[in-house]
């Protein structure tokens, strides 16, 4: 019995490994999304004048709609422009002068930030299809503790010559704003996932003999 027959279709996900235009599209209109981000004034928070922004919001919704490799690339894309002296730092700071500063830690920390929310959402995307706003609220709330705020507090830390404890107190600051905005993220990743239901894990169709 020949292929043509037989032939069955299916779905299987199966994540991006190819990057085209469209992808490179994404990633700089993400970059800038980032960008644009640090542009709405910051709140110096701390003794250390580290700021709270909306950046954090952006970078995980990056990660959370494009995936590891494009996440990173967006966020990482951004950093890299904000380093070679664009403006485009919280309050319109740039150059490598930034990693001598409080917000070092932080700012290292975005684009892997963006790769790891970006695997777990792609794991998400995968084995679930209930419940993916919790899913990814999880997943960005992991991330920002592990990632963002440990690196965030070795910043300190090192930049400042304050103690772990000292850098760790001045950090709880951020977890209250990092919680709404990981909500506002996972709604928003939801519902751009339902609408774009190929952007992060391409659905195939699989032909059985």
């Amino acid at each position: 019995m020949s292929k043509t027959d037989t032939a069955v279709s299916g779905t299987a996900a199966r994540e991006r490994t190819r990057w085209n235009a469209t992808d490179l599209g994404l990633i700089a209109v993400f970059a800038a999304l980032v960008a644009a981000s640090a542009m709405i004034p910051g709140i110096a928070a701390n003794v250390f004048g580290v700021p709270i922004t909306f950046q954090t919001l952006a970078v995980m919704l990056t990660g959370l709609m494009l995936g590891p490799g494009r996440g990173f690339a967006a966020v990482g894309l951004y950093t890299v422009l904000g380093l070679a002296g664009l403006p485009i730092f919280s309050q319109g700071r740039s150059g490598l002068g930034i990693l001598a500063g409080p917000s070092a830690g932080y700012i290292i920390a975005f684009p892997i930030a963006a790769a790891v929310v970006g695997w777990l959402a792609t794991v998400v995307i995968r084995r679930t299809s209930r419940a993916r706003a919790l899913w990814f609220f999880a997943a960005a709330t992991v991330t920002s503790i592990v990632v963002v705020h440990t690196l965030g507090i070795a910043g300190i830390a090192l930049n400042t010559k304050a103690t772990l404890g000292e850098a760790f107190v001045a950090d709880l600051i951020f977890y209250p704003g990092d919680v709404v905005k990981n909500v506002l993220a996972a709604a928003i990743a939801v519902a751009l996932h339902r609408a774009f239901p190929d952007l992060l894990v391409r659905r195939v169709k699989r032909i059985a003999a």
